[in-house]
């Protein structure tokens, strides 16, 4: 099983030795909140990188703005290369919510940008979760709202296994899937044999 490590030439100093213990045994004990408490510079992502890799549970870090969560899943991600550190934050680049204004009788429109980016991000958070137990995910208050049953989110996902036909949740067609020249084809039933195709052809 895959376990939170980290890698740093850094060493716990100060009162970072004490702060962890401590706070791990408040986890043992089951203590609902905890506070840690520093000053700018004082390692305080270090000492929560600490607790996390001695308590080895899978681990939400929420920030109040993106900005804040970048900066965190980028040191969250250097002190855990080997873990899966994801980052979970609105794909909204724009967000205006629809409105009305009685006195002019004016109806406006909501208007959303999403960022692909931030959405394929938010994809790869939610497959760790499913996947691995070493997973640690730095969100923004986005997190709160809801991605629905994990049940349903499964529904949606096609499982690939190399020779194996691939198989879509709750239909009863298996699907085949050849990769030619870089592309990718899916179609319901059998592929004609491999002599067919010319350049990089991968059966799945």
């Amino acid at each position: 099983m895959a376990r939170f490590e980290i890698v740093s030439d850094f060493k716990m100093t100060g009162d970072q030795p004490q702060a962890v213990e401590k706070l791990v045994d408040g986890l043992n004990q089951g203590f609902k909140m905890q506070t840690l408490l520093g000053v700018t510079g004082s390692g305080k992502t270090f000492t929560m990188a600490n607790i996390v890799e001695k308590t080895q549970r899978p681990t939400l870090v929420m920030c109040h703005n993106k900005t804040l969560a970048a900066q965190l899943y980028s040191e969250f991600k250097e002190f855990f290369p080997n873990s899966a550190v994801e980052y979970f934050v609105s794909y909204y680049d724009y967000y205006q919510p629809e409105a009305y204004i009685p006195r002019t009788d004016t109806y406006i429109e909501k208007e959303i940008e999403v960022n692909e980016e931030i959405d394929k991000l938010r994809h790869a958070a939610t497959k760790a979760l499913f996947s691995r137990r070493d997973t640690l995910i730095v969100a923004s208050v986005s997190c709160i709202y809801g991605l629905g049953e994990p049940e349903e989110y499964r529904s949606f996902i096609m499982t690939l296994k190399r020779g194996r036909p691939a198989c879509w949740p709750n239909s009863s067609v298996d699907w085949s899937i050849c990769n030619t020249s870089g592309m990718i084809s899916i179609s319901p039933g059998k592929v004609p044999r491999p002599r067919r195709y010319s350049g990089n052809t991968a059966f799945i």
